[in-house]
């Protein structure tokens, strides 16, 4: 509350969000998603399934006894809201089922062959029910038989939020950091910065693996996140962060 009111605007939002607990940040930011903003981006749902736990009960205990889960399900719907379900409540995090994945990676070249919305059901079942190891090793698979990535199969087999779901769950399964990194690149490719997004990541990464992002974004985009950061936004200059290319 003060500091709420000795401060305003964009300004304000980051204080108050850098002053917030991680895992309530997320909770919060996981809330206004459905009940601030519409439903187009649930931000945390491909986070490693402890920390999910964690925000999971964090949700409830921040928002009068709510779960996480029963929101979703009264503010999405179809095959969207069926994966984010899955998600929420997968175990399995580690591990790896060998026997399973050149099924999986043939199931789901089958299930891509110009059918759009087709075999959604084949894509879901095992983006959510796989650990991360898991579908490393069936990607690859999947390469190696069909000479293309999982992400091309997906984008020519479904649209919108249910896509957007999908491609995110695999490049996390590939690389948490390398997703952060492409998605502050997007927040920030164009004439205005996705203020939002790019606050988002910063705050709710800053305490987990922002090194490892930053990183990712110097090997991808040939520039640091520190100089792309300080040429969008004017009057971003932190202090004691070392040169661009080991700092942001």
């Amino acid at each position: 509350i003060a500091l709420k009111s000795e401060l305003g605007g964009l300004f304000e939002t980051l204080v108050v969000a850098l002053m917030t607990p991680p895992i309530s940040y997320d909770a919060s930011q996981l809330h206004k998603s459905m009940f601030g903003y519409g439903s187009n981006n649930k931000p945390c749902i491909v986070q490693p399934n402890v920390s999910l736990h964690r925000m999971k009960v964090k949700y409830s205990l921040r928002y009068c006894g709510g779960k996480l889960e029963k929101d979703i399900t009264g503010d999405t719907s179809g095959n969207f809201q069926k994966l984010l379900i899955m998600l929420l409540q997968r175990s399995n995090d580690e591990g790896v089922d060998d026997n399973r994945i050149e099924k999986d990676a043939m199931e789901l070249i089958a299930a891509g062959k110009g059918k759009v919305g087709t075999d959604e059901e084949k894509f879901i079942n095992i983006l959510g029910n796989r650990s991360h190891e898991h579908l490393r090793l069936v990607f690859d698979a999947y390469k190696k038989v069909s000479g293309n990535d999982i992400e091309d199969s997906i984008e020519g087999a479904t649209t919108g939020n249910l896509e957007n779901l999908m491609l995110a769950v695999v490049k996390c399964a590939k690389s948490v950091p390398a997703y952060f990194a492409e998605s502050l690149y997007r927040s920030m490719r164009r004439a205005g910065t996705d203020d939002q997004t790019l606050m988002r990541i910063m705050v709710s990464r800053g305490e987990t693996d922002m090194l490892d992002i930053r990183a990712c974004f110097k090997k991808m985009y040939g520039a640091s996140l520190y100089t792309t950061i300080q040429n969008k936004i004017p009057g971003f200059s932190p202090v004691n962060m070392g040169d661009d290319d080991t700092a942001l």
